[in-house]
């Protein structure tokens, strides 16, 4: 069994036209970063023309406009690359059932090969390992981390976030004596949902 620094970790993030894709709600940014030996080595980055209107309120969040989008590649083009770039790696993301249900969506729409999967959910994390937070949100853990970043709600930026969180959950981790990675890692785990 690989030890936790010789795992490789994707940490991903989505920015989305709206809260659901069984409502028709599709991806409109992308954003990964590979951590190998616990650093990060690669990133993936890409606005997306979710083919459709940004609502009002995910505009309000993410600042991501119709005008940003029009001329990016449509998700068929951009997740062939995704899926290229986390070959291999075990996937991280905060509250990473909305990231999976969006990306098994887009991966369907596109005719795209999807093979199960699970994550690790840094809100699982949180749960577990801070309990008692009044919120689990990823602005709320960095906090009670203290982590010096605000969340942008960029794909981007959330991801370096999420990583951050990460580390400093794997930290308090170990300080409670939890050093295996079945651990550290299997009760978080999490599957796609669509």
């Amino acid at each position: 069994m690989k030890t936790l620094t010789e795992q490789q970790f994707v940490v991903f993030d989505v920015e989305t036209t709206g809260l659901s894709p069984l409502a028709g709600d599709r991806i409109i940014e992308i954003a990964a970063l590979k951590i190998d030996k616990l650093q990060p080595v690669e990133k993936f980055y890409s606005l997306i023309n979710p083919e459709r209107e940004i609502s009002w309120g995910a505009y309000q969040v993410n600042g991501i406009s119709q005008a940003m989008v029009a001329p990016a590649p449509k998700a068929k083009h951009v997740l062939p690359k995704f899926l290229k770039f986390i070959e291999g790696s075990r996937l991280i993301g905060h509250n990473v059932k909305f990231d999976l249900g969006f990306l098994s969506n887009e991966l369907s729409l596109a005719g795209l090969p999807w093979e199960e999967t699970a994550a690790v959910d840094t809100i699982k994390m949180a749960r577990t390992l801070l309990p008692g937070l009044p919120s689990y949100s990823l602005a709320a853990v960095s906090y009670a981390l203290g982590i010096d970043t605000v969340q942008k709600h960029r794909a981007m930026s959330d991801v370096e976030l999420t990583f951050a969180v990460f580390r400093y959950l794997l930290e308090n981790a170990a300080r409670k004596e939890l050093t295996g990675v079945d651990e550290l890692i299997k009760p978080f785990l999490c599957q796609r949902t669509l």
